[in-house]
């Protein structure tokens, strides 16, 4: 099997999509900014994934089912995302999210399209910090009183599982769910991320994350290392010259905001709920 996947490594969907494919040792060829034909029907939603030269499709859950693992309840679903609390305060500081983004640019294309790449890449950070924004004076969510209660549904199924992953003896479609939005937690460390490292309540999932990291040491996407043991080291960041057309291109994206704001509205409403 080939795969091509569009989406970002700090999104946890596209995280889950990549450790699936790292653990079926499945080669792919990942798009950080969408091909057209994703663009014009989902805009920059991710991931997406194209199978063996079949056409796209989108969702994690349905694209880890295609490639062979199993199938998930929607309450797992629902628990993922619950884990993912604490999403919106990444974009607290802009500075530190945008430059989070900078030093994740494709580093596996030729210079030139690199460049373009890290360009057009803006787009997509501008997007993501005009949707979490938006998310947050709109329904106006507050904190949990603990963010560590998010994850005891996964505490609670590590507990009953077989093996030492959520999903038995190897890793499954759960798994990578989780570990996905720990990643996301790590690319841009929020206070989800501290209830996760200090809880005494989440000893299991602290010693799932160890075995994580041991299956997935050679990962070349993982965030979580430098948090968790055993530590392992951050993905390799984008070149000087990829951050700075990076910088370039938010600057247009603001400096175009009369066109850019209406292009991110219209495309927020093409993403699937």
């Amino acid at each position: 099997m080939d795969a091509k996947i569009y989406g970002h490594n700090h999104s946890p969907w596209v995280q889950a999509v990549l450790l699936g494919l790292h653990e079926k040792k499945i080669q792919y060829t990942l798009y950080q900014t969408p091909p057209f034909e994703i663009f014009k029907i989902w805009g920059v939603y991710m991931p997406a994934a194209a199978l063996d030269g079949n056409s796209w499709e989108v969702e994690s859950s349905k694209i880890l089912k295609k490639v062979g693992f199993n199938e998930v309840s929607e309450e797992d679903i629902r628990a993922a995302q619950d884990a993912w609390k604490g999403v919106l305060h990444r974009p607290d500081n802009p500075f530190k999210f945008f430059s989070a983004w900078a030093h994740a640019c494709d580093l596996n294309l030729p210079f030139i399209k690199s460049l373009m790449n890290s360009f057009l890449l803006s787009f997509t950070c501008f997007y993501m910090f005009l949707l979490i924004n938006i998310i947050k004076v709109r329904f106006k969510l507050k904190d949990p009183e603990n963010f560590g209660d998010q994850y005891l549904f996964w505490e609670k199924e590590l507990l009953e599982s077989e093996g030492c992953f959520i999903d038995g003896l190897n890793p499954g479609t759960r798994d990578f769910l989780l570990f996905g939005v720990i990643q996301c937690h790590s690319s841009l460390p929020v206070p989800a991320l501290k209830a996760l490292q200090n809880d005494k309540r989440l000893f299991n999932l602290r010693n799932w994350i160890h075995n994580m990291h041991v299956r997935f040491k050679d990962y070349p996407h993982l965030y979580s290392g430098e948090f968790f043991e055993p530590n392992l080291p951050l993905p390799k960041s984008s070149s000087f010259l990829q951050r700075i057309f990076f910088y370039c291109g938010l600057i247009v994206m603001f400096l175009a905001f009369p066109i850019t704001l209406p292009l991110a509205l219209l495309l927020m409403k093409k993403a699937p709920r």
